[in-house]
This record gives structure tokens, sequence and C-alpha cells, in this order.
């Protein structure tokens, strides 16, 4: 369920970018009574996400519009598959038209990548989880699309939990001096998580106690080592390079995480069209 204050905040956002001086086109060409039906129709076959803030879209344009669902959310779609239909006022509907699509085929893109990561890591223990790479602002929104196509949550702001990468361990004078340091200080509610590059620095964590160990742009013969040394003292993520091409060796490699930034920072949108009927 998306937090809807949050929701709101973000469409709200995206209307005033696209709308503050107004629909000129519509205004102009569209009598102010004309009412219309529209159907929002699926180009390209894949994981359908974002009905729930396309419905939420238009509320806040006319609350008049009538949405009505027909594809469930996370559900798999076809080309040609109506998702949802609307009735309404015509300058209305085409007033929100872009931005409620905008958000339905970036979620939906991101929604139907995890699932063909979660797909091609079927039979193993490993879970497919997002980053922070995130488009600025939708942060909530792409997260959301992660977990509708079957994938986990990493962390969701710096709040969120310990995580010390290559740049803080830098800054500490290495991994021994980094977990120490947060060990001080930490409460017990919260896992500290570490990253590292090589086998030695692995040991080093396994050393310190860190609750997780992230191995970071590793092989998948690295990894497998890696696992074997740390032998269930901690959670074991991989990190970097993932692709649909190896997920399924690394997987296979032993590892409880796979954490992939392209499922956010670079996916391709879903071809999704709005007609007015």
């Amino acid at each position: 369920m998306l937090n809807q204050r949050m929701l709101d905040k973000i469409i709200c956002n995206a209307l005033e970018e696209d709308v503050f001086r107004g629909d000129l086109t519509s205004e102009m060409t569209i009598p102010e009574e004309n009412m219309s039906r529209a159907i929002i129709k699926v180009k390209a076959p894949g994981i359908i996400c974002g009905l729930e803030v396309v419905k939420r879209v238009f509320e806040i344009v006319d609350p008049s519009i009538v949405f009505i669902q027909v594809i469930e959310e996370g559900g798999q779609v076809e080309v040609g598959d109506i998702a949802a239909k609307l009735e309404g006022n015509t300058k209305s509907l085409l007033t929100g038209e872009r931005t409620a699509l905008n958000f339905l085929q970036r979620m939906s893109g991101i929604a139907t990548l995890t699932r063909l990561f979660c797909d091609k890591t079927k039979g193993t223990k490993a879970r497919i989880v997002d980053t922070r790479k995130t488009a600025p602002g939708l942060r909530l929104l792409d997260k959301y699309a992660v977990v509708c196509g079957g994938g986990t949550n990493h962390r969701y702001c710096l709040a969120d939990g310990i995580l010390i990468k290559d740049n803080h361990i830098k800054a500490a004078g290495g991994i021994k001096d980094a977990l120490k340091a947060v060990k001080g200080k930490v409460p017990h509610t919260l896992k500290i998580e570490i990253e590292t590059s090589t086998l030695s620095e692995v040991r080093e964590a396994i050393e310190e106690g860190a609750d997780i160990i992230m191995l970071d742009n590793m092989t998948v013969d690295e990894m497998k080592e890696a696992v074997r040394l740390i032998n269930g003292k901690a959670i074991v993520e991989a990190s970097g390079n993932v692709s649909i091409e190896n997920v399924n060796q690394i997987a296979f490699a032993g590892v409880d995480v796979i954490s992939i930034g392209a499922l956010t920072h670079s996916v391709e949108a879903m071809d999704i069209s709005m007609k007015i009927e």
C-alpha cells in the first residue's frame, strides 16, 4: 500500500510541472461540457503496475472522473489488453493523461524487469532487491514497483540501516576501524552491512562480526569462495554488474541477496497509451 500523503505530494508536483499554466490545447479545442469515455491500452507484454497512482492522478485533476480498473495490479499483460477505463469530462481526461501515463509506464517497466530477474533466480535462495538508485522524487513509486514485480526493497533511505561502503571505509581508516566505530554507536535493532571487494576483506569483515557482507563486483568463483568462508556467519549480498545474463550464476553461487541498481536507474518504460472512445 502506498503512503497517501507522499503519493499525493509526488502527483501534485508532477501536475504542477505539466499543467501549471493550464492545458491550452484542450481549452481551445474542446467544449467545457464535453464528456468522454477512455481506455488505457497496453502495447507491450509485461507486468502492469501503478494503476492506483493513475486513479489518484485523475481524482486530483477532477474528482468526478470515474476510474474502472480492469486488470489486477501486478498482473501479467499482453499487447492489446485494456488495463483500465475512464469516464468523465474530456478536458479533464486529457489534462491528466500524460502525468498518469508517465507514472504507469515507468512503474510497469520496473515491475516487468524485476519479474524477469526473479524468474531467472527461481530454485535458489537468492532474493532480488533494489537500491537507492531511483529517480529523484520517485523513490516511493520505484520501490513499490519492485515489490509489485516480485522483488524486495533494500534501504529506503540512509536512516534505514548501516551500510559501510568503500568511501566510508577509506575515511574511517579501514574495515576494522569502520566496524569498530559503528558497533560502539549503533542500536541493537539495526544490522551492520559492509562492502568488500576482495576475499581478504571478506575475512576481515567476518572477524569483526559484520551482520551483512556485500560482495562488490566479484567474479562468480570469488563469490562461491566468499560464501564458503562466511559459512552462515553473515547474510551475503552480491552487488555490481548484475545482468539478466549472469544473475542465475550469481544466485547459484549461494548468496542470500542480489542487489540490482538497474531495476530502477535505467529502466525501459512499458509502452501504454490512453485513447478517447
